[in-house]
């Protein structure tokens, strides 16, 4: 569009200043993405620990353990920065230590191939999840994941 066009629309239409108390419409945060990658990060280690040399598949695997490590820190990151507000602190005070560590464990993991710290992980990452729901006023569950880890995912109940 050429400028004397928009300059003339924006005459004869004012543009108007608006505001947003957050990046996104409220109502699409979710904790899933976190806890999908937390699952993969599990999966990936423990591929990687029953590999048997095969160092192309290593590869693959670290690299693939180290974005979803990534994707972790990235989702929670978000949750942080945009959802989470000082209420929710008030409400649940140890917030900021467990998203802290939580960013931590998930740096450790992208550093190291260990079952332990990718379990340590998914756990914190559902610990904020269940944070989460209940901030929107839900009760949370855990149900067996569909995913070759062997754990659980943490969902909110039905109403």
């Amino acid at each position: 569009m050429n400028s004397l066009l928009v300059k003339t629309i924006d005459k004869v239409f004012p543009p108007k200043i608006v505001y947003a108390h957050c990046d996104i419409p409220c109502g699409i945060y979710d904790p899933h993405a976190a806890q999908v990658a937390a699952h993969t990060v599990i999966r990936m280690s423990t591929l990687i620990a029953e590999n048997n040399g095969d160092a192309p598949a290593i590869s693959r695997l670290t690299a693939v353990k180290e974005t979803h490590a990534e994707i972790v820190k990235h989702e929670i990151t978000v949750l942080w920065a945009d959802y989470f507000k000082p209420e929710h602190l008030k409400e649940t005070p140890n917030l900021h230590e467990l998203v802290f560590n939580t960013l931590k464990l998930a740096s450790k993991a992208k550093q190291n191939v260990d079952e332990a710290v990718a379990n340590e992980l998914l756990e914190s990452v559902q610990k904020i999840a269940a944070i989460f729901w209940m901030t929107k006023g839900m009760k949370t569950q855990k149900v067996p994941a569909p995913y070759p880890t062997g754990k659980d995912i943490v969902i909110p109940k039905p109403k």
